[in-house]
């Protein structure tokens, strides 16, 4: 019974992934794995205070993503992972051997999503597995 990983940092997109995965899990008999995931650079005077305020927020974030899953019935864990997001996504997916990543966007233009690099644009090329993007 693999998995579906799913992304969520509190946005509107990423709280319709957490619906979409809600939906999701009981047709593919499926727990969730819900994620958030934060890369802080190792350079800086101040980084050990931004990666615990980081991981602060991350672990509010996964009690308010898996909470939401445990009130629809579906079988949910939290994992903080601290990377950048789409390659702690594929990481924990492979670990996972999951059956997908799922993902919300707040829909951004193509050409400033292939730019800045958002997220969901990073996974559909880094990951094997399938990605499922959900428009917040």
């Amino acid at each position: 019974m693999s998995a579906l990983v799913v992304g969520y940092d509190g946005t509107a997109g990423a709280r319709a992934a957490i619906r979409e995965a809600a939906r999701l899990a009981p047709l593919l008999d499926a727990p969730v794995v819900v994620a958030f995931a934060f890369g802080t650079s190792p350079v800086g005077g101040e980084v050990a205070d931004l990666s615990a305020t980081l991981r602060e927020r991350g672990e509010a974030l996964l009690e308010e993503g898996t909470s939401a899953l445990r009130a629809a019935g579906v079988e949910v864990r939290g994992e903080l992972l601290d990377m950048k997001p789409a390659e702690g996504l594929v990481a924990l997916a492979e670990r996972e051997d999951a059956q997908m990543i799922v993902v919300g966007t707040y829909g951004e233009r193509p050409l400033k999503a292939m730019l800045i690099g958002s997220t969901p644009n990073k996974l559909v090329h880094l990951s094997e597995r399938p990605v499922l993007v959900v428009r917040g």
